[in-house]
C-alpha cells in the first residue's frame, strides 16, 4: 500500500515508538489504519520534506503533544456546552440542504 519494502518498515518501527503494529500468532505484522497514516506521515517527512530521522521524530512528537493538549482542553469544556455546540452544528448542516 505504501510502496515501502518490509525492511524499511521494520527499521522505522525501531526509530518511531508511535509506529508499533500488532503481530498475529505467526508473527506477521497487522497494520491498523492509524499505523498506515503514521507510515505515510513519516514517509512524507523523510522523503518529501527532507527531514532526518531525528527531525521527523521530533515533528511527530510535537504533533502528538498538540493533539493531547486539544483533548485536554475539550475535557475541560462542560458537557452541556459541547451538546449546545453539536446542536448548533446540526442546525447549520440542515440549513445547507440536501446537496451538502
Amino acid at each position: 500500500m505504501t510502496g515501502l519494502k518490509p525492511h524499511v518498515l521494520r527499521f522505522w518501527e525501531t526509530e518511531f515508538e508511535m509506529l508499533s503494529p500488532k503481530k498475529n500468532r505467526a508473527g506477521n505484522r497487522a497494520y491498523t489504519e492509524r499505523d498506515l497514516e503514521t507510515v505515510q506521515r513519516i514517509q512524507g517527512l523523510l522523503r518529501d520534506e527532507k527531514y532526518t530521522i531525528e527531525g521527523a521524530r521530533q515533528v511527530l512528537e510535537r504533533e502528538a503533544e498538540e493533539g493531547d493538549d486539544l483533548k485536554a482542553t475539550l475535557a475541560d469544556v462542560p458537557r452541556e456546552r459541547l451538546e449546545d455546540l453539536r446542536a448548533f452544528l446540526a442546525d447549520v448542516l440542515r440549513g445547507l440542504g440536501p446537496s451538502h
